[in-house]
């Protein structure tokens, strides 16, 4: 029998080896190659950024294949779906996990700060100059010093200061690698970055370039040579990615019936989402379930 979908979240992690834990929502640890990964893919409900030190590492955000070197700063931000990860037994990085919740606490009506997790959606692993590596080191060791002292009267707030700033410096990273970008590469990236929250939002309902070109006041045309541009896929390929993604997971992970998985997707029939599974997939929804 098929289980329900299950999220990544906090409360595992809280209890992978050498990890520090504040309950409003967040979780330091050096030890992830501890923790007991799934098989399957599973959607996250935290974000995460990480440093890597040792090792490497390979996984798939939505579909789309990363690998992980020494230097590298990978981000995973909530409700993108992990899968197919494999790393080397040395593997070893520096994470922080934080639930949304507390990071909209310290980052309210901080734009700048705010973009750095719209950036990784288009730059999941980064490659560190050895300055930010030193920087991001001083943070993960100084909060986690903080997140110890229990005594302290203040140490949510110090916490709280400490991961703004750290992310105050990791979005100047941004800045490194966009400032060498022309004008209207920095417009495309908008229009991208826009255009990924409009379908994270909508994709279960609306499939269409110029729906989304419409709502960002601009013409399909624009928008599918813009995306093209920053992602090197189309927008059409974007909306596939996204739709075809849940339908596995609601496949392998769910007991929906296809039938209800059609209307949940908002597809005219079962005959349609058939047709649409097969031309990505090569096998029937039915066949993709049975394995």
């Amino acid at each position: 029998m098929m289980k329900n979908i299950k999220d990544v979240s906090l409360d595992e992690a809280k209890n992978w080896s050498n990890a520090a834990y504040m309950p409003e929502g967040l979780v330091l640890t050096d030890c992830i190659t501890d923790a007991p990964i799934p098989q399957e893919p599973r959607r996250m409900n935290y974000i995460l950024m990480a440093l890597c030190r040792r090792g490497r590492a390979q996984y798939s955000i939505d579909t789309r294949e990363l690998k992980v070197e020494p230097g590298d700063l990978l981000f995973i931000s909530e409700n993108h779906i992990v899968d197919n990860y494999m790393a080397s037994p040395d593997f070893e990085c520096l994470c922080i996990m934080v639930s949304k919740v507390f990071y909209h606490s310290f980052v309210l009506n901080t734009k700048n700060v705010s973009s750095l997790l719209l950036f990784s959606t288009n730059n999941p692993v980064v490659a560190l100059t050895p300055q930010e590596i030193r920087v991001y080191t001083r943070y993960y060791l100084t909060i986690r010093e903080k997140m110890s002292d229990t005594q302290n009267h203040y140490r949510t707030q110090l916490v709280k200061a400490l991961l703004l700033a750290m992310f105050y410096d990791m979005s100047n990273v941004i800045w490194r690698v966009e400032k060498g970008g022309t004008k209207a590469q920095n417009r495309a990236n908008v229009i991208f970055t826009k255009f990924i929250q409009l379908l994270e939002e909508n994709f279960r309902t609306e499939r269409r370039v110029s729906w989304y070109a419409q709502q960002l006041n601009i013409t399909p045309k624009y928008l599918s040579e813009a995306v093209k541009a920053i992602s090197k896929i189309t927008a059409n390929q974007w909306i596939d990615n996204y739709v075809m993604l849940e339908i596995r997971v609601l496949l392998k992970n769910s007991t929906k019936s296809i039938k209800e998985i059609t209307d949940e997707l908002n597809f005219p029939n079962q005959s349609f989402l058939g047709k649409f599974f097969k031309e990505h997939m090569g096998v029937s929804p039915s066949d993709y379930r049975k394995g």
